[in-house]
């Protein structure tokens, strides 16, 4: 848009209605200073008949402009009149009054002829250039009028013109005239100055606005994470990408120390911030987030200096991706590579095992019925069947392990298997007295895709693994929650003895060492079958401080 484009815009739209309320304000404001002042020199500074006669002039003049304030603020309040059309409509009886004062008070002399040039300062600031020109030639027109008609003595009596006189007047209303104009030129200049560079800075902040929004958008658009922070380490932007990944409003982190989402990250700040002052590549760094729904995400970042114009670091900006897929990928084909190596193995002895087990079982059972043995030898045949039941077990969960059996998948609703799991649980001699179980379910039926079977086994696992860790008792309290469509939490804790970060890494790995006395391939199985849901199960632990 061109300059003269909005000056004409800015024209044809007028002053702001506060700006006209302002100005009706400053009118009354004006009259009733210039009263004052007629008054006080009138009174006392130069008391004769000719100051007497000027307040004379003043007072109809001051009750003129409150009658007109009064219609103008009517007007202003209802009329459908364009505010522009009312502004030179009020700047034109400010001529007329500004006239008739300076014929009521006089003669060539008159001091309020000087309102004419505050008058036409004042429509240049609401009418613009053109405004103000018009407003000039105005006054000098009705000046000069006013000025010939005192001259010529229409008004008040003849005059005795002389030659002198003459020159007199013609002198003093051409130079209060050329004031007018002079000044009407320069007003008018500096109104379109100041409407120059308010389009140049109306286009400025339209173009800043432009760049800024574009810039939102690719910022929007970028798949991959973005958090801006300041050198504090305060988070000052997120993308709507970073908000899915971790679960926060950009108005809940803002504000609010990166760590929270990425943990200490002061040596991994240094080593890329040196790398960016030696032109290298920033490195990549790992880090584990919990979400605001409590899922444990795992995310690859990398941390570049935010720099001003001038080149001066104002902060960070931490750009990452969401790698719990990944990362889970890799371990599943880890892990499979195992189960296979396992699933081969399994084959090939499971049945050598189990039939030299079933017939040693079956014999030692034969032996004890037939023969009338002494204490002893009954307790040592009562740990030869308890250790062959105990290694059934283990051959029955190693083939589950590595035989998994496929599952149906029908909608069920999740909390009857939770329900099962521990109603048979307070009937189970593994629960002492000092154990409390606790449930904690949604009113509402939790509705999944789901093989019931499997999803009671791994209620079963984790609650019998929480139990063997809280020997002395403790509370174990199940909870499932829905925190957005398409899931389901369902989150065990125990107060029981906890475990240390390395038991914790290797927990689901199979015949992992555990401290509880079982097979080591529970809680292997609840990983293959929620993996086989197309869930996950993440696991936060403290040594003394019980696992969830």
């Amino acid at each position: 848009m061109s300059v003269r484009e909005g000056n004409v815009r800015g024209e044809e739209a007028g002053p702001p209605r506060r700006w006209l309320w302002r100005l009706i304000a400053g009118r009354v404001v004006v009259a009733a200073l210039l009263l004052g002042m007629s008054a006080l020199w009138a009174g006392g500074l130069a008391a004769n008949a000719h100051e007497s006669h000027r307040l004379g002039g003043v007072v109809p003049l001051v009750g003129a402009v409150l009658a007109l304030s009064a219609s103008y603020a009517l007007a202003l309040r209802f009329s459908s009149l364009p505010l522009r059309a009312q502004a030179g409509a009020q700047f034109a009886f400010d001529a007329l009054l500004v006239t008739w004062l300076v014929w009521a008070t006089g003669d060539l002399n008159s001091p309020y002829s000087a309102l004419y040039i505050i008058a036409v300062s004042v429509a240049s600031i609401f009418l613009g250039a053109r405004g103000a020109l018009l407003m000039s030639v105005g006054c000098a027109a009705c000046y000069t009028a006013t000025m010939l008609v005192f001259a010529l003595g229409w008004v008040g009596g003849a005059r005795d013109l002389t030659p002198a006189s003459l020159a007199e007047a013609v002198e003093t209303t051409g130079l209060n005239d050329v004031a007018f104009l002079v000044v009407g030129l320069l007003a008018a200049r500096l109104a379109e100055r100041q409407t120059r560079s308010e389009v140049e800075v109306r286009e400025a902040t339209s173009a800043l606005a432009s760049l800024r929004a574009l810039h939102e958008r690719i910022v929007e658009s970028i798949r991959s994470g973005v958090i801006t922070t300041d050198l504090r380490r305060r988070v000052y932007t997120v993308n709507r990408a970073a908000e899915e990944m971790i679960g926060y409003a950009a108005e809940d982190l803002r504000g609010k120390d990166v760590s929270i989402l990425f943990g200490d990250i002061t040596r991994q700040i240094e080593d890329s911030l040196r790398a960016a002052d030696e032109g290298g590549v920033s490195p990549r760094h790992e880090a584990e987030c919990l979400t605001s729904e409590g899922f444990l995400v795992k995310l690859g970042y990398s941390i570049s200096p935010l720099s001003s114009e001038s080149g001066e670091t104002t902060g960070l900006v931490i750009t990452f991706q969401d790698l719990t897929d990944v990362r889970s990928m890799e371990e599943t084909s880890r892990r499979q590579e195992r189960l296979s190596a396992v699933g081969r193995v399994a084959a090939g002895i499971a049945h050598e095992i189990r039939n030299p087990l079933a017939a040693m079982r079956g014999s030692i059972q034969v032996l004890r019925s037939e023969m009338q043995a002494d204490p002893a030898q009954a307790e040592l045949m009562e740990i030869v069947l308890r250790e062959s039941d105990r290694l059934n077990r283990i051959i029955t969960d190693f083939l589950t392990y590595a035989r998994p059996r496929k599952f149906s998948l029908v909608e069920c609703d999740l909390r009857e298997p939770l329900r099962e799991t521990f109603a048979l649980l307070r009937h189970s001699p593994e629960v002492a007295d000092g154990h409390v179980l606790e449930e904690d379910l949604p009113e509402e039926p939790v509705l999944a895709m789901a093989d019931a079977e499997g999803v009671k086994q791994v209620f079963w696992n984790l609650a019998r693994n929480a139990l063997k860790a809280m020997p002395g008792g403790g509370r174990l309290r199940a909870e499932m929650r829905r925190p957005r469509a398409g899931q389901v939490r369902n989150t065990f804790t125990d107060t029981g003895a906890g475990m240390s970060p390395a038991r914790v890494e290797r927990l689901f790995e199979p015949f992992s060492s555990s401290t509880t006395g079982g097979t080591g391939l529970g809680l292997s199985i609840v990983y293959q079958i929620i993996r086989d849901h197309g869930g996950t199960i993440n696991v936060r632990s403290r040594e003394g401080h019980g696992t969830t």
